[in-house]
């Protein structure tokens, strides 16, 4: 698949090189300060986020390898997803509240059905196999 993303410029906290500022994390805040240059839009200050840098709809939600990103909470939700007819060529991400062990349920049943998960959960070591790995 032939897409590409736009480039954008790193949008940041007014202010944030100044030696003052190292306790302000690199995040985007809108400026409202009456005298901001940054809210008026000054060049020299750095780009805002605006429309303009959207990407197209078709290309919107994608990884770079061409698939679409959903968020899964549950195995119920990944069942529905699997049957939808209209949703094809697809990776899932699992959500951060589930659990660990749920996790693994939804990675393994994903990968049964061939869907790609971009957060799977980490292999765990039995104790029993550590013990007889060390002998």
């Amino acid at each position: 698949m032939a897409f590409k993303k736009k480039t954008h410029p790193t949008f940041s906290v007014p202010n944030f090189g100044a030696k003052s500022r190292k306790r302000v994390s690199s995040r985007w805040r809108k400026p409202r300060g009456i005298d901001s240059k940054k809210r008026i839009k000054r060049s020299f200050m750095g780009a805002e986020p605006t429309i303009g840098y959207r990407n197209p709809e078709e290309i919107r939600h994608m990884r770079r390898d061409g698939t679409k990103q959903m968020l899964v909470h549950s195995k119920s939700e990944l069942v529905d997803i699997i049957e939808d007819p209209d949703i094809n060529g697809f990776s899932i991400t699992v959500a951060a509240s589930v659990s660990k062990r749920k996790k693994a349920e939804i990675a393994e049943f994903a990968v049964q059905n061939g869907i790609k998960v971009t957060n799977p959960p980490p292999k765990e070591k039995n104790a029993k196999e550590e013990k007889g790995a060390k002998k």
